[in-house]
């Protein structure tokens, strides 16, 4: 007797008023990230800084691309168009799916500017922690490794709150965007932040693009591409 298979997680995109709930679960998702924690060496303050931090990104994939999530947002995961003149590092990483990382309104990669975040936006995302110069440094390196002169669809998070870590909402959500990736004949790109999440982007079709982001004295971020498949 055949067994039966679980369902699907439903993925959908995020409502403007689920911007705060987002911004929590990427705070907490991100806690244990080894480049978060490099970031934000007190895990005190950590907790506190990271919902403005990531909340900067957040509204960036609002306002500029789009944001997936799960139906009762325990999972999310965050996209940017980047044309192919602007190509301009965030800081941020992508990490394993289903354990926290480092997937608004929907504009299908056709809004006027899109891309990265501006200059502005990395202005943010240092404000959100005053004198924080390890701020600076991820996004000026991750800035000089992110790819230029293509156009593609960029990750900065994808995250499942701890608690729901292993129920295949990371992958769901990745699965989803791909098959629009796949569909308008669009590459990716992210930054994977452990061997482990490396490990399961290569599955997933990506490529390391040769040379690691090494932050000084601490860890290193692989920027990974895939191409669309056929």
């Amino acid at each position: 007797m055949d067994q039966p298979t679980a369902a699907q997680p439903t993925i959908r995109r995020a409502r403007p008023e689920e911007r705060d709930a987002i911004a929590r679960l990427l705070g907490e998702a991100f806690m244990d990230d080894p480049v978060s924690g490099w970031v934000f060496p007190d895990e005190t303050h950590r907790r506190t800084a990271h919902p403005r931090f990531f909340g900067v990104m957040l509204d960036a994939a609002l306002r500029e691309g789009w944001v997936d999530v799960s139906e009762d947002v325990s999972a999310a995961a965050l996209w940017l168009p980047v044309p192919a003149e602007e190509a301009h590092g965030t800081g941020s990483t992508a990490d394993d799916p289903d354990a926290g990382a480092h997937d608004g309104s929907d504009r299908d990669g056709d809004g006027d500017d899109g891309g990265e975040p501006t200059d502005e936006t990395a202005e943010l995302l240092a404000a959100a922690d005053p004198g924080n110069e390890r701020v600076v440094t991820v996004a000026r390196l991750t800035g000089e490794a992110h790819p230029t002169g293509t156009a593609h669809y960029y990750l900065p998070a994808v995250v499942a709150a701890p608690c729901r870590q292993s129920a295949g909402l990371g992958g769901a959500l990745l699965a989803s965007a791909l098959d629009r990736c796949d569909r308008e004949r669009m590459p990716a790109y992210l930054e994977a932040s452990n061997t482990r999440s490396k490990a399961l982007y290569e599955r997933l079709g990506f490529v390391f693009c040769g040379r690691t982001v090494d932050l000084p004295g601490g860890p290193s971020l692989w920027p990974m591409w895939r191409e669309p498949r056929a």
